[in-house]
């Protein structure tokens, strides 16, 4: 191995961006980018519509566990951010019951409430047993009513899986349990109870939506390292080199893959256990549909970041009021609001893709949420790899490809990279990919992948 190895990256999202932001950091010139698409981001990349709407690939926000991170997006763009405070929500049985769901059950219909209240005094007087599944954790950890009522149905429509396909080791700070005294208190005296999440605050670009931050980040690194357009087809780990669409072979030293884990197996030769294994993997994917509206949103929703839906009356798990989120996600020409819908699909939950954004507009409609003359736009993308699922087993199928990879000089990170929802975020992204280069030229341990950052 030379003292300046070839470093080759696939994928220009946050991980990739991330590895090229450290190695031009520390001065390492030999190194290569190649990205499919005509621009950086990713799945954190952002589209405006014909009628100029600004909407995102999914409901993100930006917040973050690391001091560097925050110090390469203030670099990036500046003071070119919006400032918020989270509020979210969850819309069931036509109200609003604020998030977590669970320190506010007071609000629900007094059937509902009973329900929950009697799961969390049943789950007192039980034996506890350790959950091998996500299924299993819910119920342990939150009684059957809760489960019933919201944690149940509304895990079953994000994931498109039964809680009982997931595995239990991946949850960290995602979910938050419950406090049985916290919960009677906030009944007794009818309080709202919200102060809980790693994203209690979050801030947003003031133009072009989430891509806006890495088309920055692109933008301060060296462009004759970055090639965009090129489809990596195969990867030939004896000879070390990646083959691109035009049929170029590319060498590397150190090959650092960011394009989605099941894919990249599928891509290599003779290599009979990751090609096995690849057929393990399980996924969702997702239906981001946007809906531009005329005028001005109703008071309910006029703050409101997120609202997450439960019920299957709606076809989406969770919508955002992009507006929201910063003015110029909408046109300015005259007043006008956007709400964002994310739909999910898989194998146990199909989608019809012709009828989808009608199902969208139809949903927000049964919600009351929008006069359907004021719709001036809609918008739709489908994200084949949407939710990287933590399946059972999962980690057992992670050990040996990365074992495998590895020695043939190539890491697998980044959301699709790694394959660990836990830390899929924008900020887990690109630390993974900095932290990669680490590894790689100073010898140090990659402490997001292996969850030592959640």
């Amino acid at each position: 191995m030379s003292a300046s190895p070839r470093i080759v990256i696939i994928g220009a999202g946050p991980a990739g961006l991330g590895a090229a932001w450290r190695l031009h950091e520390l001065g390492h010139p030999d190194w290569l980018m190649v990205e499919t698409s005509d621009h950086a981001g990713g799945l954190a990349s952002s589209v405006v519509d014909p009628s100029g709407f600004t909407w995102d690939l999914g409901g993100h926000v930006l917040f973050s566990h690391y001091p560097y991170f925050d110090r390469v997006m203030d670099t990036a763009l500046g003071d070119a951010w919006v400032e918020h405070v989270r509020e979210a929500w969850v819309w069931m049985r036509d109200r609003w019951i604020p998030y977590p769901f669970q320190n506010n059950v007071w609000r629900l219909p007094a059937d509902d409430l009973i329900a929950c209240i009697n799961g969390l005094i049943d789950l007192q007087a039980s034996a506890r047993e350790t959950p091998r599944t996500f299924r299993q954790w819910l119920l342990a950890s939150f009684g059957a009513g809760i489960c019933d009522v919201f944690m149940l149905p509304y895990n079953c429509k994000v994931w498109g899986y039964d809680p009982s396909r997931l595995d239990v080791g991946w949850m960290g700070e995602r979910v938050a349990t419950v406090d049985v005294k916290r919960v009677l208190a906030n009944l007794i005296y009818r309080r709202d109870d919200v102060s809980w999440g790693p994203n209690a605050t979050f801030r947003f670009p003031l133009h072009g939506g989430t891509g806006a931050i890495w088309r920055a980040v692109a933008a301060l690194l060296p462009s004759a390292n970055i090639q965009f357009g090129r489809s990596v087809i195969a990867v030939d780990l004896d000879r070390k080199r990646i083959i691109v669409k035009d049929g170029e072979a590319i060498p590397y030293e150190h090959l650092l893959s960011t394009m989605p884990l099941d894919n990249l197996m599928r891509c290599v030769n003779e290599r009979p256990l990751l090609t096995e294994l690849a057929s393990r993997f399980v996924h969702s994917s997702s239906h981001i549909v946007g809906v531009g509206l005329k005028g001005t949103p109703p008071d309910d929703l006029r703050t409101k970041c997120w609202i997450y839906f439960p019920e299957d009356r709606v076809p989406f798990y969770r919508a955002t009021v992009f507006s929201n989120y910063s003015p110029n996600n909408v046109p300015t020409s005259s007043p006008h609001w956007s709400l964002m819908a994310e739909v999910s699909e898989s194998p146990d939950k199909p989608v019809q893709v012709s009828s989808v954004v009608a199902e969208v507009v139809a949903g927000f409609m049964a919600c009351g949420f929008i006069d359907p003359a004021s719709v001036v736009s809609t918008w739709h993308h489908r994200l084949e790899h949407g939710y990287p699922t933590p399946w059972l087993g999962r980690d057992s199928v992670l050990a040996p490809i990365e074992k495998e990879l590895r020695a043939a000089g190539v890491l697998s990170r980044g959301r699709f990279g790694a394959w660990k929802y836990e830390v899929s975020n924008q900020d887990h992204s690109f630390m993974q990919g900095v932290e990669a280069v680490n590894h790689l030229i100073q010898g140090e341990s990659e402490r997001t992948y292996y969850g030592e950052m959640r």
